[in-house]
Parts: C-alpha cells; structure tokens; sequence
C-alpha cells in the first residue's frame, strides 16, 4: 500500500531546481511503489522567476518565503537556492511544523559557526529525514564500487586520484552568466562547486578521518576573483589507513566536459571508475593479475523496465533513484548522502580555502 501522498515546495527556482522538477516527475515512470506527489510551492527572490517556474513546471503557486514558511501543507522542502541562504532556507525549513524531509543541495553552507550549528539543528530535529545533494552516489557502477571496496577483497589503500574536471568557464561569456558562481571559496569557485562531488566520493570510500595537508590553484582571469579558484588541487591523507592522494578539481580543463573520475591503489589491487564509462567500473587483483570489467547498467533495485534496464545510466537516472530513496525513506544504500555526510564534505571545502589563501600568499612573495 502507498504511503500518503507527498506536498513539496521549492526555494529556489534556477537552473538545478529544474534538474529536481524533471527528477520528482519521473518517479512514477520507473517505481510503482512511490507515493503520489504534489508540486505545491515554489519561491524565490525575484517574482518573475518564480510564477514564470511555477507554471512551466507545475507548480501549485509561487509565493514569497515568509508565505512559503507559512504553508502548513508542504510536508517535503528542496532547498535549490544560492550557496550563501543554504544554511539560512535549512533553520527556516526546520521550523515548519509540516515538514518531514529535507533535500539540501550541496554545498550545505558557508562557514564554521554554520556548520556548528546546522549539526545541532539537525540533532534537535530527529524525525526530519535531510538528504544531501550528491546524486552521483546514486550512480549504479559508483554503488557496485562501492560494495565491492567494502569488502575488502583489494586490501588496505595505499594511494589514490580523485578528480572532477569541466571546461566551460574558459569562455568569457559563460563567466559573465554565472557571475554568482565566482564568489571567493569556500562559498564559491571550482571546489566548492564541482570538486565537493569529487569529496563526496572520497567520504563514501575512506571515511570521515580525512586530513588536507596542502593546496594549489591555477587560472587567472581579469573578471575572476582570485579567491574564487578556477583549478584546485589538494593533498589528503587517510588518517585510517594512512593511504594518501590528490583531489583536484576544474572549471577550465579544455576537452573534458563533464569528467568525473577516480582511482584508488591497494595492497591487494585496484579500483577505477570515470564518467567517461559511467556504466561500468573497473577492478584489479594481484591474484588474477587482471583487470576486471564490472558493468552496471541501470543497475537499481526496485528493477525497473522503464526505458530499459541496458539503457546507458546518464546523468538523471542517479538523481532520480536519489529522489526514490529520499522520498521512500531507505536506508539501505551503499552510502545515503545524508547531514553528516554532508558536512564532512563541508569541512574539507573549507579548510580547502584555508590552504589555497596559503598558497595564494606564498604565491604573491
């Protein structure tokens, strides 16, 4: 039997709230067990933009905060809007009477006073279900990865390379579009923007012991703040295993698209994954003395035969289970991106602006 249905509204109506309106319509198409869904309310800070969302995209009404805070109806709030209010639309949302799940996109804040206290709102309000925007866990072969990682058939790590790299913003006119996006780090700038997919992914797999000991950045343009970095690279040591690595991450890496990659090297083997192929994964064990090609498909559990289950994964599909598990309430995923993951990723963000302000002095020497 299905659950009542879900009343959810909306703060923020750009570009990433449509990626989640496309993501919440598309339930019904691939799970037969997903409650009905309202599209109640949709705010933002500019009018126009909102009703203009509202109505293209199905939405109840469109409203202001002060009355979207007041809607005892909306039981299911997806905070979509601009890094700095994250914190700020997350207390607000936390006091709706109604509300039992929050989607927070990444990344979930500014600074330490609100990581402190976002914690402690989150501890003071153990019913509200929070998930974290990081849909790339939700990838099949990321999932898979995982898995086959946590049984420890590679051993213990020894060194790894994470990356997350885009090239976009090697053109001018798409800087002077996204100007919010520029703003010094860790509000803004490629690792706070790209490269936390790239932390996330190093959380799932290495756990919250995580320690930056240096960073570098590279790229400078006479519109980009030189806060906002537009190459980031930073050294991480597993406190754990004492494994060590990089994690870098870019706007302005020509030829790369989309390009979202790692590798980790263990005693007993290695693992391999990039977007390039984001239907498979690789392995290497030093007992076979080959590489394994593990492919995943649309590998989701419930099956789905919606478009098919060959069909290649892309970019929604992760999104989209992330939303079926959000809404179902699981619990039994690899890795659930939920408050605490959320803010481990944020610390490393953080103290990432820490060590590249370092290294921008040591620079200007």
């Amino acid at each position: 039997m299905l659950q009542d249905k879900v009343v959810i509204g909306f703060i923020g109506a750009g570009g990433i709230a449509r990626s989640h309106a496309f993501s919440l319509n598309s339930l019904k198409y691939y799970y037969n067990d997903v409650p009905a869904i309202e599209l109640a309310a949709v705010c933002s800070g500019r009018k126009e933009t909102r009703e203009s969302f509202a109505e293209r995209y199905g939405f109840g009404k469109a409203c202001d905060t002060d009355d979207f805070i007041r809607d005892e109806r909306i039981d299911t709030v997806f905070i979509l809007g601009p890094n700095k209010v994250h914190y700020e639309h997350f207390r607000a949302a936390l006091g709706m009477k109604s509300v039992r799940r929050i989607y927070l996109e990444k990344p979930v804040c500014s600074n330490t006073e609100e990581e402190v206290s976002m914690r402690d709102l989150a501890l003071s309000h153990p019913e509200v279900r929070i998930q974290v925007g990081f849909q790339y866990l939700f990838s099949s072969a990321v999932r898979d990865a995982l898995i086959l990682w946590k049984s420890g058939i590679l051993g213990k790590p020894i060194h790894f390379d994470f990356r997350y790299y885009h090239s976009d913003y090697l053109r001018k006119e798409y800087r002077d579009k996204r100007t919010n996006r520029l703003t010094p780090a860790p509000d803004g700038g490629a690792m706070a923007d790209l490269g936390s997919h790239a932390i996330s992914f190093l959380v799932a797999f290495f756990g919250n012991k995580l320690r930056i000991t240096s960073g570098i950045q590279a790229g400078r343009f006479d519109d980009v703040p030189e806060g906002s970095d537009l190459f980031s690279q930073i050294s991480v040591l597993d406190e754990t295993s004492f494994a060590a690595g990089t994690l870098s991450s870019s706007r302005i890496s020509s030829g790369t698209g989309d390009y979202l990659a790692f590798e980790i090297f263990a005693e007993k083997g290695a693992l391999k994954y990039s977007t390039l192929s984001p239907d498979l994964f690789e392995y290497f064990t030093e007992e076979s003395g080959s590489w394994t090609r593990h492919v995943s498909g649309s590998h989701y559990k419930p099956f789905s035969s919606f478009p098919s289950g060959h069909v290649p994964a892309g970019w929604h599909r992760p999104m989209i289970h992330g939303h079926y598990v959000f809404i179902k309430g699981l619990s039994s995923d690899p890795v659930i991106p939920d408050i605490e993951h959320g803010l481990e990723v944020q610390r490393l963000v953080r103290e990432t602006a820490d060590h590249l302000r370092s290294f921008r002095n040591l620079r200007g020497r």
